[in-house]
C-alpha cells in the first residue's frame, strides 16, 4: 500500500470518528466540562462612595434566612433617595423608607415594600459613622422568624452575598453568609431545616479561603461559587455550597 492510500484509510477514519464524536457528544475533553456559575448581576468593585466610608449614608448589604435571601440598603449613596431592595426566594422586592437623614446622626427607619400583595416592613437601624448596621424587626408575610446579617460596604471594600446549603450525616440547612476580601472577614447564619434555631457564624476570608473561629477551613471560593468540606467537632463530615447572589 502506497503513502496517498494510507493517508485516504486514516483521513476517513477520523472523519468517521469526527461524525461519531459530533453526534454523541462523548469523544471530547467537553464531555467532562460543567458550565461554570457567574452571578451577572452582581458588582464587581463597590458601589459605595468614598464620601461616605464614614457615615450613616452609604451601600449596606446582607443576607437573610428564612427562607433565603439577601438584601441590599441604599442610604443617599451619591443622590438623595433612601431605598433598599429585599430579594426572598427569588421574588424582589423595592423598599422605601419616609425617614430623612440627618448629617451626624445614626438612623433608624422602616423600610417599607409589598410582596406577594401583602405590605412588608424592615426596620433598619446604623450608628453614626456607619457602625453596627442592624435590622431591628421585620415583617414578612410567610416569614415571621427572618433573620438578618449585614454590613457596610465602604468604597474599598466591596461586600459580597452568597446563598447555599450544608449537609451531615442526618442533616441539612441553608449556610449563607457575606464577606469581604478588604475586610478579610465574613459572617452569616445557618439553620437546619425544619427547626426554628439559628446559629450565627463568622470568621475570617483570606486567599479566598473562608476560615471559622475554629481555625477550621470550611469552604473555599472559587469566581462565584463557595465549596467545602471538613469535619466538625462531632467528627462528622460536614459538605457546604452556596452561589453569590449579591
Amino acid at each position: 500500500m502506497n503513502i496517498i492510500k494510507k493517508f485516504k484509510i486514516v483521513f476517513i477514519f477520523s472523519l468517521l470518528i469526527f461524525g461519531v464524536c459530533s453526534l454523541f457528544l462523548s469523544c471530547s475533553k467537553d464531555e467532562a466540562t460543567e458550565p461554570t456559575y457567574t452571578c451577572a448581576a452582581c458588582t464587581r468593585t463597590p458601589d459605595a462612595l468614598p464620601a461616605n466610608d464614614t457615615s450613616a449614608k452609604g451601600i449596606y448589604k446582607g443576607i437573610v434566612v428564612g427562607s433565603s435571601g439577601t438584601l441590599s440598603i441604599n442610604i443617599q449613596n451619591g443622590s438623595s433617595a433612601i431605598t433598599g431592595t429585599l430579594v426572598i426566594d427569588g421574588v424582589a422586592v423595592a423598599l422605601t423608607s419616609s425617614v430623612t437623614y440627618v448629617d451626624g446622626q445614626p438612623y433608624l427607619a422602616p423600610f417599607t415594600g409589598t410582596y406577594n400583595n401583602s405590605p412588608i416592613s424592615i426596620t433598619f437601624s446604623v450608628a453614626v459613622g456607619g457602625g453596627t448596621p442592624t435590622v431591628i424587626s421585620s415583617d414578612i408575610p410567610g416569614h415571621p422568624n427572618a433573620v438578618f446579617t449585614i454590613a457596610k460596604e465602604t468604597s474599598t471594600s466591596l461586600i459580597e452575598a452568597f446563598e447555599g446549603t450544608y449537609s451531615k450525616s442526618g442533616e441539612t440547612g441553608i449556610f449563607n453568609i457575606i464577606l469581604s476580601s478588604g475586610l478579610g472577614a465574613w459572617g452569616g447564619i445557618a439553620k437546619e431545616n425544619g427547626s426554628s434555631v439559628v446559629e450565627d457564624i463568622s470568621g475570617t476570608y483570606i486567599n479566598n479561603q473562608v476560615i471559622d473561629e475554629n481555625g477550621t477551613v470550611v469552604g473555599v471560593i472559587t469566581g462565584d461559587v463557595l465549596q467545602g468540606s471538613f469535619t466538625d467537632s462531632s467528627n462528622t463530615i460536614v459538605t457546604t455550597i452556596g452561589y453569590r447572589t449579591l
